[in-house]
């Protein structure tokens, strides 16, 4: 979520960097400067022994207000329940998830928040973090078998915790719409004559902001599978589809559709501003995670949201993005004995529990999670997920890190400058050729 200052760089560079950038092989963290994400704490503070009484060092990307606070009571727990000790590393999001290299080969803490998908995959099959299979053995049964196969690497073992996860949807203050006369749209063309109705009335129809160059993945990933369906989006994430396939052209094409009806000026404002804009009462919807709920005043339950429409009837809209969140554990954290029982920790439901009675905009993972506090929003998030015959991580995590950093973020950002479909196509495709080598 959560501009990192290489994207930011990216964006204006050309082919011939980005290219440069590739053919070494390295990620966007690695150019960025190491003290943005290095652990809080030396090797030391870590309790290597038998014990796991000792101190566990934390990074995490949880820098807004509330799943910061939400991840300090969660560790706060953890010195309640298993009496570890936790030092929490916050850094900013975005430069958490763009600098996540030179973390990991560097001094990284011990355990620290991340995705799963792709990008937990490519760290696996790298070397850097450690495998918890062990810990699988012993938590596992609390996890649906969709939940495993999401933390497992390509080589069957198991990296990663679930936490939470969460549905993309259209927001909006009900009063709004109450007040209006609007209804949620079920097709794509209902979606337009909905925002042009929304500009008649003096709205901005839809909330849309890219500074942080991952918003706009959400808006292709969906017109993709209810363009395309469910496997081809899946198949071109992994370069098994060129982005020069007319088929890619037709999302491009569709998305500027909206553009009229988007935000102006939305690679100069980060998501949380955009959000502000529905808070406010000034922007009709909004596409993005049910996190967007955490820019709600406490106790404003003026929130709702409904699923993304059907473009195409012989596709249908039952495919949803719905990225999981959770923890992986370094190297480094692999040998601390302190770190595994805080991992052990982290995969009950009674540590889900205490992290969502803060952020209650998530799903828990866990099944022993309590869920009849569920708020409103959870409830229906747990509905849609829970209806979903498909679900898709996100674009930045179900591609190759190296493409979605350096070739998709800055491509869609140009797209939302210029519109040309033929040049982001041509561009993507060429690019993700040299990325995953096929």
């Amino acid at each position: 979520m959560p501009t990192p200052s290489l994207d930011s760089l990216l964006s204006h560079n050309g082919v011939s960097r980005r290219s440069i950038l590739r053919a070494a092989g390295l990620g966007a963290g690695v150019f960025a400067a190491a003290p943005l994400l290095a652990a809080c704490t030396g090797s030391d503070s870590s309790d290597s022994g038998s014990s796991g009484t000792g101190t566990v060092t934390f990074g995490s990307n949880g820098s807004d207000e509330v799943p910061k606070k939400a991840y300090a009571d969660l560790m706060a727990a953890a010195k309640t329940s298993e009496n570890l000790t936790v030092k929490i590393n916050t850094v900013a999001h975005n430069d958490f998830q763009n600098n996540i290299n030179n973390y990991l080969k560097g001094s990284p803490d011990d355990v620290f928040t991340w995705f799963a998908g792709y990008r937990m995959k490519s760290y696996a099959k790298q070397g850097l973090v450690a495998d918890i299979s062990d810990i699988w053995e012993k938590a596992g049964s609390n996890f649906s078998d969709a939940f495993k196969t999401a933390s497992t690497g390509d080589d069957g073992k198991q990296y990663f915790i679930p936490l939470y996860n969460y549905p993309w949807g259209w927001f909006y203050r009900p009063s709004v719409w109450k007040e209006k006369g609007y209804t949620e749209p079920k097709t794509w063309d209902e979606l337009l004559t909905l925002a042009k109705k929304m500009k008649a009335d003096g709205l901005n129809p839809i909330a849309f902001a890219d500074k942080d160059g991952w918003p706009a993945f959400g808006t292709f990933d969906y017109l993709n599978m209810r363009i395309n369906g469910y496997q081809f989006h899946v198949d071109l994430m992994a370069h098994k589809e060129s982005w020069a396939d007319p088929k890619v052209s037709k999302v491009f094409d569709t998305w500027k559709a909206i553009f009229p009806y988007q935000s102006a000026d939305s690679l100069g404002r980060t998501w949380q501003e955009a959000a502000q804009t529905v808070v406010k009462k000034t922007s009709g919807m909004y596409l993005l995670g049910s996190f967007v709920g955490q820019q709600w005043p406490t106790g404003d339950t003026d929130i709702d949201f409904f699923e993304f429409p059907a473009v195409d009837s012989t596709i249908g809209a039952d495919a949803i993005e719905a990225p999981i969140d959770g923890f992986m554990m370094s190297k480094k954290g692999g040998q601390n004995a302190s770190a595994k029982k805080l991992m052990e920790y982290l995969a009950t439901g009674k540590a889900e529990d205490v992290y969502l009675a803060t952020d209650t905009n998530d799903v828990a993972a866990a099944k022993d999670a309590t869920t009849d506090k569920y708020n409103a929003l959870q409830k229906k998030a747990a509905q849609v997920i829970g209806a979903a015959k498909n679900i898709s991580q996100f674009l930045d995590r179900d591609a190759e890190p190296a493409f979605a950093n350096n070739a998709a973020l800055p491509a869609f950002q140009q797209f939302i400058k210029d519109g040309d479909v033929a040049a982001v196509t041509k561009n993507l495709e060429a690019q993700a050729k040299q990325i995953y080598g096929s």
